[in-house]
């Protein structure tokens, strides 16, 4: 899923307990491509400057000149991206949705391929800030990772060490963006693209949610199903890609109504709710 998003030019939202792989991850997808890569640990004290660069005055030039901050890069990880305040996190809106971003009015391009990869920890943990969802709608893709099984645990507490293993990139740069642009190739029929508006438009009317998939939602989808078909070798859509993405790319998108009584609450989940409207809606043939 994680190069789905990559492929898609999304970014991507990782979130679980602490402890589980968020950040292993992260390293992971941004190591396997040859590019500039970043990991910022988010704290209560960062503040925009040091996510996006500053202007300073030089004394010998007599001008001033912009120091690049670590958004200058292909890959930014930005770990546990709820421990900072919302001024730093609203600093990444523009770069995640324009792939630039504006410093003393001056706009500087950010390079490509560029994706950020954030990690989290619930919002029930001391000392986070919850993101907002004007936020949350700029990341493609949310993937929680959950518990390992009893023998992959196993292997883990055997097989662990202090870094990730080194290994060669299997993907140039340059690469990434030519498979990004091979995306836009993939055949989607109008029945497939009526299919994903219908689970859409359900969302936006079911009575525990309170905000739907917004229209960023339905693009976010759409180009998620053609990455997903290209990498499995196809020139062409199908529903099941729908069902497979439908879930980490629209539940972190939705909210649950609080007027609905606490039971409901506790038994609807997002996940849940995305996973019933499948079920509800016809597949094209």
């Amino acid at each position: 899923m994680s190069v789905v998003c990559l492929l898609a030019r999304g970014h991507l939202l990782i979130e679980d307990v602490p402890g589980v792989g968020k950040t292993t991850l992260a390293q992971a997808l941004a190591r396997a491509v040859a590019c500039s890569f970043h990991r910022l640990q988010f704290t209560s004290d960062m503040l925009p400057s040091d996510v996006l660069g500053v202007t300073i005055y030089n004394a010998h030039s007599e001008s001033f000149e912009f120091k690049p901050g670590p958004i200058f890069s292909n890959f930014l990880l930005a770990d546990e991206i709820n421990r900072t305040t919302p001024k730093t996190q609203s600093a990444l809106l523009e770069a995640m949705n324009e792939s630039q971003v504006t410093i003393d009015g001056n706009p500087h391009i950010l390079p490509r391929p560029f994706m950020v990869i954030a990690t989290q920890n619930p919002v029930e943990h001391h000392g986070t800030y919850p993101l907002p969802e004007s936020q949350m709608d700029r990341f493609l893709m949310r993937l929680r990772i959950g518990y390992p099984d009893r023998r992959s645990e196993r292997d883990i507490v055997r097989n662990s060490a202090d870094s990730l293993p080194e290994a060669a990139p299997a993907l140039t740069g340059e690469e990434v963006v030519e498979l990004q642009d091979l995306v836009h190739t993939v055949r989607v029929e109008e029945s497939l693209v009526d299919y994903m508006l219908t689970i859409v438009e359900m969302t936006r009317n079911h009575e525990s949610l309170a905000l739907g998939v917004s229209p960023r939602g339905s693009q976010a989808l759409f180009r998620a199903v053609q990455a997903l078909a290209l990498l499995d070798g196809r020139d062409f859509a199908i529903p099941d890609d729908v069902k497979r993405l439908a879930v980490p790319i629209f539940a972190h998108r939705v909210v649950i109504n609080t007027r609905t009584t606490l039971v409901q609450r506790r038994a609807d989940t997002a996940e849940r709710i995305i996973e019933e409207i499948l079920t509800q809606v016809e597949v094209p043939l």
